[in-house]
Protein backbone atom coordinates (compact mmCIF):
# COMPACT_ATOMS: atom_id res chain seq x y z
CA UNK A 1 0.00 0.00 0.00
CA UNK A 2 1.23 3.86 -0.87
CA UNK A 3 1.98 6.01 2.23
CA UNK A 4 -0.06 9.43 1.97
CA UNK A 5 1.86 12.65 2.76
CA UNK A 6 -0.62 15.10 3.63
CA UNK A 7 1.27 18.67 4.13
CA UNK A 8 4.43 19.34 1.35
CA UNK A 9 5.39 22.49 3.09
CA UNK A 10 8.88 23.89 3.74
CA UNK A 11 9.62 20.68 6.16
CA UNK A 12 7.32 18.41 4.17
CA UNK A 13 8.23 18.41 0.58
CA UNK A 14 12.03 16.90 1.74
CA UNK A 15 10.43 14.77 4.49
CA UNK A 16 8.74 13.06 1.61
CA UNK A 17 10.96 13.10 -0.76
CA UNK A 18 13.31 11.18 1.16
CA UNK A 19 10.70 8.45 2.17
CA UNK A 20 9.93 8.33 -2.12
CA UNK A 21 13.65 7.99 -2.83
CA UNK A 22 13.68 5.05 0.15
CA UNK A 23 11.55 3.17 -2.30
CA UNK A 24 8.31 3.62 -0.90
CA UNK A 25 5.34 4.67 -2.90
CA UNK A 26 4.51 7.96 -1.51
CA UNK A 27 0.90 9.94 -2.80
CA UNK A 28 0.90 13.51 -1.32
CA UNK A 29 -0.89 16.94 -1.61
CA UNK A 30 -1.22 20.12 -0.24
CA UNK A 31 -3.54 23.06 -0.31
CA UNK A 32 -0.86 25.54 -1.35
CA UNK A 33 0.79 23.82 -4.27
CA UNK A 34 3.62 25.86 -4.44
CA UNK A 35 6.16 22.78 -3.96
CA UNK A 36 4.43 20.34 -6.22
CA UNK A 37 7.02 20.63 -8.93
CA UNK A 38 9.68 20.07 -6.16
CA UNK A 39 7.86 16.88 -4.50
CA UNK A 40 7.45 15.11 -8.02
CA UNK A 41 10.51 15.32 -8.90
CA UNK A 42 11.72 13.16 -5.86
CA UNK A 43 9.36 10.89 -6.69
CA UNK A 44 6.13 12.06 -4.89
CA UNK A 45 2.91 11.05 -6.99
CA UNK A 46 1.22 14.45 -6.24
CA UNK A 47 -2.59 14.27 -6.30
CA UNK A 48 -4.67 17.01 -6.70
CA UNK A 49 -7.88 15.63 -4.88
CA UNK A 50 -7.34 14.90 -1.06
CA UNK A 51 -10.05 12.08 -1.67
CA UNK A 52 -7.97 10.14 -3.45
CA UNK A 53 -4.82 10.28 -0.87
CA UNK A 54 -7.67 8.87 1.43
CA UNK A 55 -8.91 6.07 -0.90
CA UNK A 56 -5.60 5.19 -1.37
CA UNK A 57 -3.61 4.92 1.67
CA UNK A 58 -4.20 3.02 5.25
CA UNK A 59 -1.40 5.15 6.76
CA UNK A 60 -1.31 8.67 6.20
CA UNK A 61 1.19 11.49 7.61
CA UNK A 62 0.36 14.49 8.24
CA UNK A 63 2.68 17.09 8.52
CA UNK A 64 0.74 20.43 9.12
CA UNK A 65 0.99 24.05 9.88
CA UNK A 66 -1.84 24.24 13.15
CA UNK A 67 -5.01 22.51 13.96
CA UNK A 68 -6.96 24.28 12.39
CA UNK A 69 -5.06 22.65 9.20
CA UNK A 70 -5.84 18.97 10.63
CA UNK A 71 -9.14 19.92 11.64
CA UNK A 72 -9.95 20.51 8.29
CA UNK A 73 -7.77 17.96 6.33
CA UNK A 74 -9.15 15.03 8.38
CA UNK A 75 -12.81 16.94 8.34
CA UNK A 76 -12.95 16.83 12.33
CA UNK A 77 -16.52 18.15 13.21
CA UNK A 78 -18.29 17.10 9.49
CA UNK A 79 -19.80 13.45 8.34
CA UNK A 80 -16.34 12.62 6.74
CA UNK A 81 -14.35 11.81 9.76
CA UNK A 82 -15.09 8.58 10.24
CA UNK A 83 -14.89 7.51 6.79
CA UNK A 84 -11.31 9.60 6.89
CA UNK A 85 -9.81 7.51 10.14
CA UNK A 86 -11.64 4.28 10.31
CA UNK A 87 -8.80 1.19 9.55
CA UNK A 88 -6.34 4.23 8.74
CA UNK A 89 -2.93 4.49 10.77
CA UNK A 90 -2.64 8.50 11.02
CA UNK A 91 1.06 9.70 11.96
CA UNK A 92 0.71 13.20 13.12
CA UNK A 93 4.42 15.16 12.51
CA UNK A 94 3.42 18.82 13.39
CA UNK A 95 3.50 20.55 16.64
CA UNK A 96 0.46 21.45 18.76
CA UNK A 97 -0.66 21.40 22.25
CA UNK A 98 -0.69 18.13 24.32
CA UNK A 99 -4.20 18.78 25.05
CA UNK A 100 -5.12 18.96 21.69
CA UNK A 101 -3.34 15.61 20.47
CA UNK A 102 -4.83 13.97 23.51
CA UNK A 103 -7.42 14.83 22.38
CA UNK A 104 -7.31 13.99 18.75
CA UNK A 105 -5.84 10.38 19.26
CA UNK A 106 -8.82 9.53 21.37
CA UNK A 107 -11.12 10.57 18.79
CA UNK A 108 -9.72 8.90 16.12
CA UNK A 109 -9.53 5.76 18.28
CA UNK A 110 -13.37 6.15 18.77
CA UNK A 111 -13.78 6.03 15.10
CA UNK A 112 -11.69 3.07 14.59
CA UNK A 113 -8.66 4.47 13.29
CA UNK A 114 -4.53 4.32 15.07
CA UNK A 115 -2.64 7.45 16.23
CA UNK A 116 0.70 8.39 16.50
CA UNK A 117 2.14 11.45 17.59
CA UNK A 118 5.83 12.10 15.70
CA UNK A 119 6.50 15.95 15.98
CA UNK A 120 10.09 16.70 14.89
CA UNK A 121 13.19 18.30 16.22
CA UNK A 122 14.69 20.30 13.84
CA UNK A 123 14.01 22.60 11.25
CA UNK A 124 14.17 23.46 6.74
CA UNK A 125 18.34 22.31 7.06
CA UNK A 126 17.88 19.23 9.18
CA UNK A 127 14.18 18.08 7.00
CA UNK A 128 16.33 18.27 3.60
CA UNK A 129 19.20 16.28 5.62
CA UNK A 130 17.37 13.67 6.30
CA UNK A 131 18.54 14.37 10.00
CA UNK A 132 15.51 15.26 12.30
CA UNK A 133 14.75 14.08 15.69
CA UNK A 134 11.28 12.19 15.31
CA UNK A 135 9.86 11.83 18.67
CA UNK A 136 7.17 9.25 19.31
CA UNK A 137 3.82 7.88 21.27
CA UNK A 138 1.37 5.66 20.84
CA UNK A 139 0.88 2.00 21.41
CA UNK A 140 3.50 -0.39 20.95
CA UNK A 141 1.95 -2.03 18.18
CA UNK A 142 1.26 1.47 16.24
CA UNK A 143 5.04 2.42 16.91
CA UNK A 144 6.66 -1.29 15.60
CA UNK A 145 4.73 -0.06 12.91
CA UNK A 146 5.43 3.88 12.66
CA UNK A 147 9.19 3.80 13.22
CA UNK A 148 10.78 2.13 10.74
CA UNK A 149 8.13 4.09 7.90
CA UNK A 150 9.91 7.06 9.34
CA UNK A 151 13.82 6.48 9.42
CA UNK A 152 14.29 7.82 5.84
CA UNK A 153 13.57 11.08 7.73
CA UNK A 154 15.85 10.73 10.78
CA UNK A 155 16.14 9.17 14.20
CA UNK A 156 13.15 8.07 15.09
CA UNK A 157 13.00 8.15 19.07
CA UNK A 158 10.29 7.05 20.99
CA UNK A 159 10.02 9.13 24.37
CA UNK A 160 8.45 6.00 26.52
CA UNK A 161 5.05 6.55 26.61
CA UNK A 162 1.63 7.28 25.22
CA UNK A 163 -0.11 10.22 23.82
CA UNK A 164 0.87 13.10 24.41
CA UNK A 165 4.22 12.16 25.93
CA UNK A 166 5.95 13.34 22.37
CA UNK A 167 4.99 16.59 22.20
CA UNK A 168 5.65 17.27 25.68
CA UNK A 169 9.16 16.39 25.22
CA UNK A 170 8.58 18.55 21.67
CA UNK A 171 8.05 21.63 23.52
CA UNK A 172 10.62 21.03 26.27
CA UNK A 173 13.33 20.86 23.67
CA UNK A 174 11.51 23.89 21.88
CA UNK A 175 11.80 25.69 24.79
CA UNK A 176 15.62 25.20 24.98
CA UNK A 177 15.77 26.18 20.91
CA UNK A 178 13.84 29.21 21.58
CA UNK A 179 15.97 30.50 24.18
CA UNK A 180 19.03 30.04 22.78
CA UNK A 181 18.15 31.66 19.61
CA UNK A 182 17.07 34.72 21.24
CA UNK A 183 19.97 34.68 23.63
CA UNK A 184 22.51 34.69 20.76
CA UNK A 185 19.99 37.71 19.21
CA UNK A 186 20.91 39.93 22.18
CA UNK A 187 23.93 38.60 22.44
CA UNK A 188 24.42 39.95 18.97
CA UNK A 189 22.85 42.82 19.18
CA UNK A 190 25.36 43.42 22.53
CA UNK A 191 28.37 43.08 20.33
CA UNK A 192 27.10 45.56 17.61
CA UNK A 193 26.42 48.42 20.61
CA UNK A 194 29.85 47.72 21.90
CA UNK A 195 32.13 48.12 18.32
CA UNK A 196 32.39 44.52 18.54
CA UNK A 197 33.04 43.28 14.64
CA UNK A 198 30.08 40.02 14.18
CA UNK A 199 33.26 38.52 12.03
CA UNK A 200 35.36 38.42 15.31
CA UNK A 201 32.69 37.36 17.78
CA UNK A 202 31.51 34.73 15.70
CA UNK A 203 35.10 32.91 15.77
CA UNK A 204 35.57 33.61 19.66
CA UNK A 205 31.78 31.88 19.72
CA UNK A 206 32.39 29.10 17.30
CA UNK A 207 35.64 28.10 19.10
CA UNK A 208 34.18 27.36 22.45
CA UNK A 209 32.35 25.28 24.06
CA UNK A 210 29.00 27.11 23.77
CA UNK A 211 28.87 26.52 20.00
CA UNK A 212 26.39 24.38 18.60
CA UNK A 213 25.54 23.73 15.11
CA UNK A 214 22.14 25.56 15.80
CA UNK A 215 24.74 28.83 17.17
CA UNK A 216 26.82 28.57 13.98
CA UNK A 217 24.05 28.31 11.32
CA UNK A 218 22.08 30.90 13.12
CA UNK A 219 25.17 33.20 14.13
CA UNK A 220 26.32 33.45 10.45
CA UNK A 221 22.56 34.44 9.06
CA UNK A 222 22.18 36.58 11.75
CA UNK A 223 26.01 38.76 11.20
CA UNK A 224 25.28 38.04 7.21
CA UNK A 225 21.55 39.54 7.12
CA UNK A 226 20.60 36.37 5.42
CA UNK A 227 16.92 35.30 6.74
CA UNK A 228 15.82 32.93 4.11
CA UNK A 229 13.66 30.64 5.96
CA UNK A 230 14.46 27.86 7.68
CA UNK A 231 12.23 28.01 10.40
CA UNK A 232 9.89 30.92 10.34
CA UNK A 233 8.87 34.02 13.04
CA UNK A 234 5.33 32.44 12.62
CA UNK A 235 6.22 29.30 13.05
CA UNK A 236 8.64 29.30 15.96
CA UNK A 237 5.85 32.32 17.71
CA UNK A 238 3.28 29.19 17.28
CA UNK A 239 6.00 27.00 19.46
CA UNK A 240 6.78 29.83 21.97
CA UNK A 241 3.21 30.69 22.57
CA UNK A 242 2.59 26.71 23.14
CA UNK A 243 5.42 26.36 25.58
CA UNK A 244 4.23 29.31 27.18
CA UNK A 245 0.67 28.02 27.65
CA UNK A 246 2.05 24.52 28.71
CA UNK A 247 4.83 26.25 31.55
CA UNK A 248 1.46 28.49 33.10
CA UNK A 249 -0.63 25.50 33.02
CA UNK A 250 2.20 23.53 35.00
CA UNK A 251 2.21 26.16 37.21
CA UNK A 252 6.11 26.80 36.66
CA UNK A 253 8.01 30.41 36.79
CA UNK A 254 9.33 30.47 32.80
CA UNK A 255 10.76 34.05 32.83
CA UNK A 256 12.75 33.00 29.35
CA UNK A 257 10.07 31.60 27.27
CA UNK A 258 7.98 34.26 28.41
CA UNK A 259 10.62 36.96 27.11
CA UNK A 260 11.00 35.01 23.99
CA UNK A 261 7.31 34.84 23.34
CA UNK A 262 6.78 37.82 23.38
CA UNK A 263 10.30 39.07 21.14
CA UNK A 264 8.30 36.74 18.60
CA UNK A 265 4.79 38.05 18.84
CA UNK A 266 6.16 41.48 18.69
CA UNK A 267 8.71 40.09 15.35
CA UNK A 268 5.46 38.83 13.98
CA UNK A 269 3.33 42.01 14.44
CA UNK A 270 6.29 43.91 12.86
CA UNK A 271 5.60 41.76 9.68
CA UNK A 272 8.54 39.37 9.88
CA UNK A 273 6.27 36.03 9.89
CA UNK A 274 7.92 34.81 6.74
CA UNK A 275 11.25 35.34 8.00
CA UNK A 276 13.70 32.84 9.86
CA UNK A 277 13.57 32.83 13.45
CA UNK A 278 17.47 34.42 13.13
CA UNK A 279 15.33 38.02 12.31
CA UNK A 280 13.91 37.83 15.66
CA UNK A 281 17.59 40.13 16.12
CA UNK A 282 15.53 42.68 14.41
CA UNK A 283 13.28 43.73 17.17
CA UNK A 284 15.95 42.99 19.42
CA UNK A 285 17.80 45.74 17.67
CA UNK A 286 14.51 48.03 17.59
CA UNK A 287 14.06 47.77 20.96
CA UNK A 288 10.44 48.48 23.05
CA UNK A 289 7.52 49.26 21.07
CA UNK A 290 8.98 49.03 17.57
CA UNK A 291 5.83 46.30 16.52
CA UNK A 292 4.38 47.31 13.30
CA UNK A 293 7.50 49.02 12.05
CA UNK A 294 9.91 47.30 9.50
Amino acid sequence: MPLGFIGLGVMGTPMASHLARAGHAVLGWSRSGRNHAAARAAGVEVREQLHDVFAACETLILMLANDDAIDSVLDRQGSAFGERVRGRLLINMGTSSAAYSQALGEQIRAAGGRYVEAPVSGSRVQAEAAQLVILLAGTDADLAVAAPLLAPMGRPTVCGGSVPSALRMKLAVNLYLITLVTGLAEAVHFAEAHGIELERFAQVLNAGPMASEVSRIKLDKMARGDFAVQASITDVHKNSALVAAAAREAGMHAPLIEASDALFAQAEHAGLGALDMAAVLEVVRAGPGAAGRR
